[in-house]
């Protein structure tokens, strides 16, 4: 038989980086299997219940025969965008039609992937800011375009960096990333910042895409505002929220994508060669959520907020200081000195390895990142008092001589 092969693969494939997180994850499972207590604090991956009255609903609706046959529509049904609608406008203060400013997504993910091919062609480019959520990137590199980075920095900084771009690149970018609150880095935007994007999206004739993933995990009393609330917004771009961690409805995949009626339909029109939709249950249970369970995410930021300072008091008290973020589900933190020379991906191995903690390598997230972790806050109190010690131990650092407090804004 010939060795010869008739399989060959996309070339998009190539474009894509090694799988960094394979190896780690690799290790993880193995040292489990071998008895080790592994605290995993790698993956942004909720562990809290959904509300209640919400898996009742799923439940009542899945019995229902109707509700197992191929939803009515790919952009989502018509009630749980209206109740959509009612929640943006109660909750962000922003008006929308449900009939042409929204479409449900099967998570946010899906649904920037797919945006990307609505928008852009071979060879066409995007803003985004590094480091920065893998799909973030890849999406424009499977859509076949190319990123144009800027660094990730204060929001007056970064305003003048995409700002530059847009001044100096030919053919101009076809759309600008933004992502408030930030995975990884926890930055967070105000209304001003916003208002100076979509002026420049006037000024250079390019779109806006919003991930407003973590609008309700937000610590301190911060509000993180909504892109869209600024005027004018609706004329350049969208955004893109999900029910993932407000709700704690990670795996059940819903998304929304919002805005603009031209961005919007092209995004619907892409899923429906793609897709199907949502399962009907589970967008008839989000449903409830969105009337009726505002206080559960208001408690689960609660619960987050605790996550970190505990973990930031922590890590601060064995002498590793770090920033504290202001809203997300993570700390993005900065390598002690004495180990920055071997990159985060080594660290994170350290750590797995000598301290039985998880953790994200920051040069997963790209250019800029090498010098960080990212700990998500998916553990509770005692399990994250339980890492830092094992971190402690792991590392011998100075123990701090005091406690950073978060600053209220």
């Amino acid at each position: 038989m010939s060795d010869k092969s008739p399989v060959t693969l996309s070339r998009r494939l190539d474009r894509l980086p090694p799988y960094l997180f394979a190896r780690l994850n690799a290790l993880r499972h193995q040292k489990r299997r071998d008895g080790d207590d592994v605290i995993d604090l790698g993956m942004g991956n909720p562990n809290d219940p959904p509300p209640q009255e919400v898996v009742d609903k799923l439940c009542e609706a899945v019995q229902k025969p109707k509700n197992h046959r191929y939803s009515v529509s790919a952009e989502g049904i018509m009630s749980l965008k209206r109740e959509l609608a009612v929640h943006y406008e109660k909750v962000r203060g922003v008006a929308l039609n449900p009939e042409d400013e929204i479409v449900c997504t099967i998570g946010s993910k899906e649904g920037l992937s797919h945006m990307a091919l609505a928008l852009m062609d071979s060879g066409d480019t995007a803003v985004v800011a590094t480091p920065a959520f893998p799909i973030h990137i890849h999406s424009v590199t499977l859509a076949g375009g190319s990123v144009l980075s800027v660094p990730m920095a204060a929001t007056d900084k970064l305003a003048s960096s995409i700002a530059n771009v847009l001044e100096m690149v030919r053919p101009k970018p076809k759309f600008i990333l933004l992502n408030f609150p930030h995975n990884p880095t926890t930055a967070v935007a105000d209304r001003d910042f916003f208002s100076e994007m979509v002026g420049l999206a006037n000024k250079h004739g390019v779109m806006i895409v919003h991930d407003y993933a973590y609008a309700d995990t937000v610590f301190d009393g911060y509000e993180a505002p909504s892109f869209l609330s600024v005027p004018g917004a609706k004329n350049v771009g969208v955004e893109f929220s999900t029910m993932s961690k407000a709700f704690s409805m990670a795996g059940w995949r819903v998304g929304f994508c919002v805005g603009n009626r031209k961005m919007v339909k092209a995004l619907a029109q892409i899923k429906g060669y793609y897709d199907y939709g949502i399962f009907q249950p589970v967008q008839i249970a989000s449903i409830i959520a969105l009337r009726h369970c505002r206080e559960h995410s208001r408690e689960l930021a609660q619960v987050y907020q605790g996550r970190r300072d505990t973990l930031c008091r922590g890590l601060e008290r064995i002498g590793w200081p770090v920033d504290w973020p202001k809203a997300t589900m993570f700390l993005w933190a900065r390598i002690p000195e004495q180990y920055r020379n071997i990159g985060s991906f080594e660290f994170a191995l350290k750590l797995l390895n000598e301290a039985n903690v998880a953790v994200s390598p920051g040069s997963s997230f790209g250019q800029g990142g090498d010098e960080y972790v990212r700990f998500a806050l998916v553990e509770n109190e005692l399990r994250l008092k339980q890492a830092v010690r094992q971190i402690g131990y792991c590392l011998k650092l100075a123990p701090g001589r005091q406690e950073k407090q978060p600053e209220i804004p």
